[in-house]
């Protein structure tokens, strides 16, 4: 299972201003399922969405980082939490030295993972 630094966006109640962080991300196995701060995601099409969680169905939406610091949709607003164990390599990929405090907030983002919640709770899902 890979880590991957992405783009994470809460869409459900939001539309383009919904929370948004830069963190370490897990991918299953099979690349469906993403894990991010004891949530899972699997992909979807939604029209402002392309990830929903599992567990509570709410829509995000989840990419690879830009380079720009675009990362937001042109219509939405609101800073970025990055993980602080990331701001090396976000800086490093956006070419800067610091993040501009207007866009971003640094905040601890712990791994949790929950693999076995979920796959019980597709399991179950499965068996119904």
């Amino acid at each position: 299972m890979a880590h991957d630094l992405m783009y994470i966006e809460l869409k459900t109640g939001y539309s383009d201003d919904g929370p948004a962080w830069i963190g370490y991300v897990k991918a299953s196995k099979s690349g469906k399922t993403l894990y991010f701060n004891d949530h899972a995601f699997q992909k979807c099409r939604g029209t402002y969405s392309n990830y929903r969680d599992i567990e509570s169905g709410e829509a995000y939406w989840i990419s690879g980082l830009k380079k720009r610091e675009s990362n937001r949709h042109w219509a939405g607003h609101g800073k970025i939490a990055v993980d602080r164990r990331a701001v090396g390599e976000y800086l490093s990929l956006i070419g800067c030295t610091e993040l501009p405090s207007h866009l971003f907030d640094v905040i601890d983002i712990e791994d949790s993972f929950p693999v076995e919640r979920v796959h019980s709770l597709l399991n179950e899902k499965a068996e119904e």
